[in-house]
């Protein structure tokens, strides 16, 4: 048996009760691109009941109803765990939940500690650094990019996330020497519970600079077991596809494929079923376009469209698996491209779950409610393995 966990990131489906705490009350991330890149075309996810599940958070999608006859479970997760970034939300997924949520470095310049900053500097040789502010990462090497490149001092910035982001020009710095800022960065870090340190490398001229596809993630390290070592305890292979080796430290992964960009983690979750195996398989799939280059630049085209590329390749998937065989979709928090600002945004997730060669069902048989957690999806994933689930959550399967 084989299970594909697809994490559409930042596909939120409306926004949680504590949403106003966040500044986030009224956000809805699919609601949004139907109403100003509509009507939705997402045929898959309408016949699996993405529009059933719209229902429990009171918003009908345009283009996407309800559906009489779903093809699978359906149903909304709300986040236990404090915080809207991505750790959090996959970390969740997979039965961490967090009481406290990461530290997030101020907007403003100077957004770094200055010890920080020092010891980086020290540490890693570099005559300096750059920016040391919350910023979109197109816009600053835009800013920067020419400074950079003329003083060899790397551009270091924040988001609204819990970041330490890192971005240098291919020519200065090879991305063997970038990784080495990084991972001496995430060691410092540490003692400021950083949700992530990542590298942005990028190249071209003054004026046309572009980010490469090297992009890597350094977590903090977990802080307990999560689902993928769960399953891996009980005899199930597991396999991570795009960011979440980065997420997961690589923790309970027997194999890591770290695919940039959707296309290539598309590419890369059909390939894997082709592969025929004898093991119980459990495949853990990040598609980070929709908030990476969608979400945070509030473009709900771009976004829809990412969203329909996903959608497109759900019959060939299925396809490729046998009877049994499970497809779930789900995301790790919002972020709406018709939103304020530019961040993410504090929303349920949808869950879809699809086991292949099953019967269509009926609206009220396929219906899951509104889950407490997003735990209830590595709980579920235990139990339709045949295992006992541990940790949070409570299965629906």
């Amino acid at each position: 048996m084989r299970i594909f966990l697809l994490v559409i990131d930042s596909l939120g489906i409306g926004a949680l009760p504590d949403a106003s705490h966040y500044n986030d009350e009224g956000s809805h991330t699919i609601a949004g691109i139907g109403r100003e890149a509509g009507p939705i075309c997402w045929p898959n996810l309408q016949a699996m009941g993405l529009g059933n599940a719209a229902l429990l958070t009171g918003e009908t999608l345009n283009g996407c109803p309800a559906n009489d006859s779903p093809t699978a479970l359906n149903g909304v997760a709300r986040a236990r765990s404090v915080g809207k970034d991505t750790t959090t939300g996959h970390w969740e997924m997979a039965g961490i939940v967090l009481e406290k949520a990461f530290p997030v470095f101020p907007a403003a310049p100077p957004s770094f500690p200055e010890q920080l900053i020092s010891d980086f500097v020290r540490l890693t040789g570099v005559p300096g650094i750059l920016g040391n502010k919350a910023a979109s990462g197109t816009a600053i090497i835009e800013e920067l990019g020419e400074e950079h490149l003329a003083t060899g001092k790397p551009i270091c910035y924040t988001s609204a996330d819990s970041v330490f982001q890192i971005a240098a020009h291919c020519s200065l710095y090879p991305i063997a020497e970038l990784y080495r800022f990084c991972e001496i960065a995430r060691k410092l870090c540490d003692r400021y519970n950083v949700g992530r340190v990542i590298a942005r490398p990028f190249d071209g001229k003054p004026g046309s600079f572009r980010r490469t596809s090297e992009r890597h993630d350094w977590s903090i390290e977990l802080p307990g077991p999560s689902l993928l070592d769960y399953l891996r305890t009980g005899g199930i292979q597991t396999v991570a596809v795009g960011k979440i080796g980065s997420i997961f430290n690589e923790q309970g992964i027997d194999i890591s494929h770290h695919d940039a960009g959707n296309q290539a983690c598309l590419e890369r979750m059909l390939k894997i079923a082709q592969e025929p195996t004898k093991e119980n398989q459990f495949i853990f799939v990040n598609l980070v376009d929709t908030d990476m280059i969608y979400g945070h630049r509030r473009d709900p085209k771009g976004y829809h469209d990412a969203v329909a590329a996903i959608d497109a390749e759900l019959p060939r998937l299925e396809s490729l698996l046998n009877r049994g065989d499970v497809i779930l979709i789900s995301a790790d928090h919002g972020c709406d491209p018709t939103f304020h600002g530019s961040d993410h945004t504090r929303e349920h997730v949808p869950i879809l779950l699809r086991r292949v060669g099953f019967p269509v069902l009926s609206a009220e048989k396929s219906r899951i409610g509104i889950r407490k957690s997003f735990a209830d999806i590595s709980a579920s994933i235990q139990v339709a393995f045949g295992l006992k689930a541990c940790g949070p959550g409570m299965p629906f399967v």
